[in-house]
């Protein structure tokens, strides 16, 4: 039997829903830049020409939202997180991240969720750069968790040991968002 593609909870969507914490940055392609910092060898700040030399993919998942809409064969590119993350060299101490967003927004993840094989640091959808309220210029996209873990206007990426609950998990979001265990709320 094959399994479902909709979680539990949730309803399809045919378009894009935006959501976000009232601030959309504008942040130009010539501003933009990612901090890799922490528990790392060696701290780094990639700049747009560099994210774009590097290995470019295609990845095509399903996108899910707390608010319960699911988007199917969301059609996503940019570079694989891991390839990201490879070129600051986590320290093995390094179990967790928390993600930085240009609007002041973090959330957290464990670094081995950000390093699976589906997670990319986006700067396309739907054959097209990534739009202002969809977190462009880049966002992150981790399909596997709740859409509030896919930061959008990616800024930093911060290393360290324990876990630093961001801004929805100190308010009373589940720490891990698994939209297949229903993990909304903590």
């Amino acid at each position: 039997m094959n399994k479902p593609r909709i979680p539990p909870g949730q309803r399809l969507v045919t378009d894009f829903p935006v959501l976000d914490l009232g601030i959309q940055p504008d942040i130009h392609h010539e501003n933009w830049q990612l901090r890799l910092f922490g528990l790392v060898s060696q701290e780094l700040v990639l700049d747009w020409d560099h994210l774009l030399s590097l290995p470019q993919v295609r990845l095509i998942n399903d996108f899910h939202c707390v608010t319960t809409w699911s988007r199917l064969d969301v059609p996503w590119e940019g570079v694989l997180a891991r390839e990201v993350v490879a070129l600051a060299g986590p320290l093995p101490e390094a179990r967790h991240v928390t993600l930085h967003s240009y609007d002041g927004y973090t959330t957290n993840v464990s670094l081995s969720a950000l390093l699976d094989d589906d997670v990319l640091v986006a700067h396309s959808v739907d054959d097209a750069p990534l739009a202002i309220e969809h977190g462009g210029p880049v966002r992150l996209v981790l399909p596997k968790r709740y859409a509030w873990k896919s930061a959008k206007w990616l800024s930093a990426i911060e290393f360290h040991a324990e876990d630093r609950p961001g801004y929805w998990e100190v308010r009373g979001y589940h720490n891990e968002a698994d939209p297949w265990k229903e993990e909304r709320y903590s």
